[in-house]
């Protein structure tokens, strides 16, 4: 069997990532490798919760490091990819879950005898549900102009002209392969990250999951939803995205990022038109009462100003994709 290294990014939900540890490490029974746990800086005792936890657990395949800064998603991942086995070395495959994502007992299993029958798989990812069963998005098209007027303007006779532009799937009923997958729970093959580079640091948190499996798919590399391959995802728990009132900046910087970088600036200012252009249609149709639905508050507001600050702007050069530490970093 191939060795897998699972890779857990904490932040501020210690008992939490264990939680995911304890479920990764039943999923690995047979398998080689291990499980490293990356604090990224809580700053709240998480570290020594997690260490503690650790310890007390008696885990011996399960370690934790300090990444010794706050990089986001991304970041923290590529301190436990570059950090490789506990006794040296590489994995076959590098396992990236979320400390809210808890694997069924046979998901790595799955995600790893799939991608030993297809060599041409880069990337793999789960059914990922809820704690009630249901089903959360986790099979996805890449992103476009007419993907980002669809999703603003939520209007039917729209999305049914642009069906094919939207970018969550319906959820596969079997393996299916698909443009990128959730980044939940996401089989890496290392091969395939020594040849197009790790997650780029550059977003600090959303599209970093998407960047890299269009990177991949560049390459020439196929990324698979594997339907056999269940995790539990509560979603939202490190970045309380669900319940925050307004869009965080962050999210439209990765999104302007994702757009520039992989599309060029022209594209980008054209999605966000669309985006604009949509959002405009939904709130004409909410004023003449035929929409309850609305975007977040302030957001076309800040999506436009975001667009003006950085239209002109050159797009930044990938960051910490590099599949070994640079010199002096900690880890």
């Amino acid at each position: 069997m191939p060795s897998v290294l699972v890779v857990i990014v904490n932040w501020r939900t210690a008992e939490m990532a264990l939680a995911a540890a304890e479920a990764a490490l039943i999923a690995m029974k047979g398998i080689d490798g291990a499980i490293t746990i990356v604090d990224n800086d809580s700053g709240d005792g998480s570290e020594a919760t997690l260490r503690e936890g650790v310890m007390k657990r008696g885990w011996d395949r399960v370690r934790v490091i300090q990444s010794g800064r706050n990089g986001g998603y991304g970041a923290g991942n590529n301190v436990g990819i570059r950090a490789g086995l506990p006794e040296g070395g590489k994995p076959d495959y590098v396992y990236v879950l979320n400390p809210d994502a808890f694997p069924a007992p046979d998901a790595i299993r799955a995600l790893v005898e799939h991608m030993e029958r297809h060599p041409e798989t880069g990337i793999a990812g789960s059914f990922v549900h809820g704690p009630d069963g249901v089903p959360h998005a986790s099979a996805f098209r890449f992103f476009s102009l007419g993907s980002e007027f669809e999703d603003a303007a939520k209007t039917g006779p729209i999305s049914r002209l642009l069906a094919s532009a939207i970018v969550p799937l319906p959820t596969p009923s079997e393996t299916t392969r698909v443009d990128w997958v959730s980044g939940a729970s996401m089989m890496l093959r290392q091969s395939v990250l020594d040849r197009i580079g790790l997650f780029d640091e550059a977003y600090f948190l959303y599209f970093e999951e998407t960047d890299l499996c269009l990177r991949a798919a560049r390459a020439g590399y196929a990324t698979d939803h594997v339907r056999p391959a269940q995790v539990t995802h509560i979603g939202s728990v490190s970045t309380g995205m669900k319940t925050l009132a307004r869009v965080p900046a962050y999210w439209f910087d990765s999104r302007w990022r994702y757009f520039a970088k992989n599309h060029g600036r022209a594209y980008a200012i054209a999605a966000t038109a669309a985006r604009t252009a949509g959002g405009l249609l939904l709130g004409l149709r909410r004023l003449v009462g035929r929409c309850a639905q609305q975007n977040p508050p302030h957001f076309l507001r800040d999506l436009l100003a975001h667009g003006l600050r950085t239209g002109c702007r050159a797009v930044a050069p990938e960051r910490g994709t590099a599949t070994t530490a640079p010199a002096g970093s900690k880890t």
